[in-house]
Order: C-alpha cells, then structure tokens, then sequence
C-alpha cells in the first residue's frame, strides 16, 4: 500500500457537542477532510481501526479518560504508535503547551479555534510532523 501524501481521514475526539459540530463544518465542508468525531476517548479507540486515520485530534479535558490518556492508549495500538496528533485546548500557556509536545503530541491548537483557519492549521500541524517523522 502506497503511503498517503495527502492528508484525508481525520479522528477528533472532543466531548463538546457545540465544538465537534463546528469542527466538522470546518474540517468537512470547508477543508475537505473526512472526519470521525468521536465524544470520549473510549469511543475514539473502538472507532480508531474502523476510520484509520491519518491524524488524531484530541481535546485536552475530557470526562472519563483526558486526552493525555487516550492518547497514551493510542499509542499502544502497533497501527497508530506513530500517527500525529494534535491537541485542542483552552490551556495554552508555554508550560502547558511544552508539555503536550513532551507528550507526543505534534502540535497544540488553542481554543476557540478559528473555524476558517482550523483545516489549514491542522495541515501545517501534519506536513511539519512529516517532515520531521
């Protein structure tokens, strides 16, 4: 199978309504993307095999398991140890942001989000963690 170059299937796990419907009008309709929107960490690993994404999206704090911890989990899967993903969060101090990237994460996007520039965002996000990857 031929690597994907482009970037196409998209898993975002966020536990707000309001947030996962922008996301997908931003990322669907005006990015092109197809996206699995999943409301909680645990649903986002029973999608995760039926989606294969190309990129993980996670909220940061999320009921049940955060996104820290899903994304730790993920990470056990042999198809998605090195899948990037990104984090969605209000908490964006430097500190805070550090520590997602020590994380593994490929990139921090802040909330609110820009709902126009949401899928060049995440693109820029994808291209820059292949390059280094």
């Amino acid at each position: 199978m031929a690597p994907d170059n482009t970037l196409k299937r998209i898993l975002m796990i966020e536990d707000e309504p309001d947030i996962r419907t922008v996301a997908e009008l931003a990322l669907e309709a005006i990015g092109g993307f197809e996206l699995t929107a999943c409301e909680s960490g645990q649903q986002g690993l029973e999608q995760i095999g039926e989606c294969r994404p190309q990129l993980i999206i996670l909220d940061v704090m999320m009921p049940g398991m955060d996104g820290p911890a899903t994304l730790k989990a993920i990470r056990r899967l042999p198809d998605y140890a090195t899948t990037p993903a990104i984090f969605m969060t209000a908490k964006v101090q430097t500190d805070e942001i550090q520590s997602y990237l020590a994380q593994g994460a490929a990139g921090v996007i802040p909330k609110p989000f820009d709902p126009l520039a949401l899928a060049d965002q995440i693109r820029d996000i994808w291209n820059q963690a292949r390059a280094i990857g």
